[in-house]
């Protein structure tokens, strides 16, 4: 599209992952603690921030927004921040104590350098709602850009076959799947106890959960399977890779996310790359974008809501499922493919005043987290 980018970031210039890194990386740690204080950082920024249009902070909470914002004071670069979800409301009854901590941060700080951000970037409208509601006092320039994900990449077909030839007895189910850590914010609770109501709807039925078990939840949920008489209904995989990761959702007949929080929810983009409908709480922060495509359904985070939502697609008709499906594809490629985000996010920019005129521009983003985790 005619820009480049440049990233500055708190890793060590020998880390591992920044070889085949695919932009320009200043690396300037490793940083102090995690917090990730850097007066090199700064001084950076200070000293090159005439060479770029934008530039982009990533993150709220560690030193390289604080920096930026002191480095760019007096200067003509405007700065934008990426809140990553990280002024979710729900964190409050989640994490108080951090939450306290994080808001005397925020009066010193954190509030002064999204107020003094020419936008700050969310990746829906919800998120931007909540994020009102996280800390006191909250004023800041919005703004919503979206966030996309890569186009269906390998054969499908081949895919497909490597999840059956991994999972040989899952061939011929109507698999309803959940993709996503095992964590009780997830709702995969919800998901089982729906799913024991309403599997009498057809034999073949199958509860699909993905992902791995940070917390320790599984054994705990399989006991509540066996306890509801579906040890041959459920399977848990753990976490899955690769092709066979992307075989799960050419073989799925939907995704369910009964999530009671969720910043935007990638795993529901990528099941409808691969056409999938998508059945979602109202906890999803892209519920409204997912309802307008038609290629899902919405309810509440509670078990009645994970009831209408599975009851709903179970008495849909083939043909009305198969037109979800097309719904669920043709939504991701217009509101969540890579392409549809960027070019959003550069409309953005330019409507912000930060790209005016003819020639390419360019951006430098500060990372605060390590590049691995991109």
């Amino acid at each position: 599209m005619g820009h480049s980018v440049e990233v500055v970031c708190l890793d060590a210039p020998d880390a591992p992952w920044l070889r085949d890194f695919p932009a320009q990386v200043h690396p300037l740690g490793p940083a102090k603690g995690k917090y990730g204080f850097s007066g090199r950082f700064m001084a950076w920024v200070r000293r090159h921030a005439a060479e770029y249009r934008a530039v982009i902070v990533d993150g709220i909470w560690q030193f390289p927004s604080l920096g930026t914002w002191l480095a760019l004071r007096k200067s003509k670069t405007p700065y934008f921040v990426v809140s990553h979800g990280m002024l979710d409301p729900s964190f409050k009854s989640r994490y108080p104590l951090k939450h306290l901590k994080k808001q005397v941060y925020w009066l010193f700080a954190a509030y002064w350098i999204l107020r003094r951000a020419r936008a700050v970037f969310y990746t829906s409208q919800q998120e931007k709602v909540l994020a009102r509601k996280s800390f006191w006092p909250y004023r800041a320039k919005e703004a919503v850009v979206g966030l996309g994900c890569e186009e269906p990449l390998g054969d499908m077909y081949h895919q497909r076959q490597l999840f059956f030839n991994t999972f040989p007895k899952l061939r011929d189910k109507r698999l309803i799947l959940f993709v996503g850590r095992l964590h009780p914010h997830k709702g995969c609770d919800l998901l089982i106890e729906a799913f024991a109501q309403l599997a009498h709807y057809d034999p073949r039925l199958h509860l699909l959960l993905v992902g791995p078990d940070e917390s320790g939840w599984q054994k705990k949920l399989q006991r509540r399977v066996v306890e509801l008489g579906l040890r041959d209904r459920v399977t848990f995989t753990g976490m899955l890779m690769g092709d066979v990761k992307w075989g799960t959702f050419s073989a799925a007949e939907v995704l369910m996310l009964p999530s009671h929080s969720e910043s935007f929810g990638l795993v529901v983009a990528e099941a409808m790359a691969y056409g999938v409908p998508v059945l979602i709480s109202d906890k999803v922060n892209i519920w409204r974008e997912v309802e307008s495509t038609g290629g899902g359904f919405v309810a509440s985070d509670d078990l009645s809501g994970a009831l209408s939502l599975l009851d709903k697609w179970l008495r849909l008709t083939p043909h009305e499922r198969q037109s979800m499906k097309s719904e669920a594809q043709k939504g991701f490629s217009e509101r969540f493919s890579l392409h549809a985000a960027l070019e959003e996010f550069i409309s953005v920019l330019h409507t912000l005043s930060v790209a005016k005129g003819s020639g390419s521009s360019r951006i430098c983003s500060d990372f605060s987290d390590s590049l691995k985790h991109r």
